[in-house]
């Protein structure tokens, strides 16, 4: 549903508004081929490991061919990933209110709120994660027997240091079990302003700036990123709710063409139609989270990428080798087991500490983004019929650089990329590897490669 009205009559005053509801024409891809991330082999409902047909893994024989089964040690698979039955198709509301306001005959002004609503939006839980009331009371069990038996909470515990894991309850056949659900919101908001100015002496010319905050609590069907669609916590989705991956708070572009005027005269094939155009784009940086990359199972939870406690201020510094001091985040346990591997595994943590990181996701933010393109032309009339354009064009005139989010090229941002100390906290800084012309993947920012001129002579008949 749309409405204009013309407040004078004369076109100068116009104010607009509209909605719109738009079901979601989702990928197949999340019910026959889901790969989340920390899944050793599930990829989706259509290929089931249970039932009449159910699918094995296999591993090599060493067989020849004709030799006898190039496959052997056939067993079913540990992992699965599957559909609630009460799945419902995601949709979204859109809606805006604007005025524009015409300044004079080449300039219009325009001002507006546009926002969103998304429901039902898909996103997928472990079922069989255990709660953080059975990781506790597990590690406070000492399951672990050591001879002389050791003394809680200095105790062997479950985790990737000792080759086990808190057990599975719901199915406890299985380990990741993991169902996709259309249990996610979102919602955005958004002040827009642009002026536009339109053939005046010679100049064209828009700006615009962008003021908005897209929040939710799921931000992909696939956990291409950690915590994308798969919260840290199956069992507190709503510690889930932060800035969405994409979230860009403040964007600035301005773009202008501008033909110089015409002398004519003697020369005038030389002298006339020499123009400019540029573009410059400001913008924030988009979110990201610091996930462990399968260090420890420092929560318990088995899921391999555990989020950090915030522990100290959190400071930023300047890119590319000092982006986020690590030294304010700590693995979610307490450090100082007795009984510990040596290293800064799991191990390390006391019984019954483990827990579900504080830090929110996607609660910090990456480097901005700046870029000013150029150029320079000029138009030559040949004929009545045919005219040659000379162009100068330079992409990224100032050589700014520009860094990916911290998250490429690897799909995690790791508080434990320098290591950790005795404490469990991490070392030195973040420091960013790509740009984004080289860093492959949505929702990341595109462009930021070095300064790139090229030269263009273009026809015209």
């Amino acid at each position: 549903m749309g409405l204009a009205y013309d407040f004078t009559g004369k076109g100068e005053t116009v104010i607009r508004a509209g909605w719109g509801l738009f079901y979601d024409a989702f990928s197949q891809d999340i019910f026959l081929g889901h790969i989340p991330y920390n899944c050793v082999f599930c990829p989706g409902p259509a290929f089931a490991g249970v039932g009449p047909a159910a699918i094995y893994s296999e591993g090599l024989s060493g067989a020849n061919l004709g030799g006898g089964p190039l496959f052997s040690s056939p067993s079913p698979l540990g992992d699965f990933f599957g559909a609630d039955p009460n799945i419902r198709t995601p949709y979204v509301q859109n809606f805006n209110l604007n005025l524009q306001q015409q300044l004079n005959s080449k300039m219009v002004l325009q001002v507006g709120y546009v926002g969103s609503i998304g429901t039902k939006l898909f996103r997928f839980r472990d079922l069989n994660q255990p709660t953080q009331a059975q990781i506790t009371a597990y590690d406070s069990s000492c399951p672990i027997a050591t001879v002389p038996p050791s003394v809680f909470p200095n105790c062997p515990i479950s985790g990737y240091d000792y080759g086990s894991n808190v057990p599975r309850t719901v199915f406890p056949n299985f380990f990741y079990v993991n169902q996709e659900e259309s249990t996610a919101n979102s919602n955005y908001n958004s002040l827009q302003t642009s002026l536009r100015v339109s053939s005046w002496h010679g100049l064209t010319s828009q700006a615009n700036f962008v003021w908005s905050h897209s929040i939710d609590n799921a931000s992909d069907s696939d956990d291409f990123i950690p915590n994308a669609a798969q919260p840290n916590n199956s069992f507190d989705t709503a510690a889930e709710r932060g800035n969405s991956n994409f979230d860009i708070r403040r964007r600035f572009s301005w773009n202008l063409s501008y033909a110089l005027p015409k002398h004519g005269g003697s020369m005038a094939k030389l002298k006339d139609g020499w123009g400019v155009d540029s573009a410059v784009t400001l913008q924030d940086g988009q979110p990201f989270t610091l996930n462990y990359d399968f260090e420890g199972d420092y929560s318990g939870s088995g899921e391999g990428f555990d989020r950090p406690d915030v522990v100290g201020p959190i400071q930023y510094g300047s890119a590319p080798y000092n982006l986020l001091n690590l030294t304010s985040f700590q693995v979610p346990c307490t450090f100082g087991n007795t009984s510990a591997i040596p290293g800064s595994g799991d191990s390390n943590c006391l019984a019954g500490t483990r827990h579900f990181g504080d830090l929110g996701r996607n609660q910090l933010i990456a480097s901005n983004f700046k870029e000013w393109n150029f150029s320079v032309f000029k138009d030559t009339v040949i004929t009545e019929r045919l005219v040659l354009q000379l162009r100068a064009e330079f992409f990224n005139l100032l050589n700014h650089p520009n860094f990916a989010n911290p998250e490429l090229p690897n799909y995690i941002s790791d508080p434990a990329t320098n290591g950790l100390d005795a404490n469990g906290r991490g070392i030195g800084n973040l420091a960013l590897t790509a740009t984004g012309d080289v860093g492959i993947g949505n929702p990341f920012l595109g462009g930021g490669g070095p300064r790139g001129v090229q030269f263009v002579a273009k026809f015209t008949f």
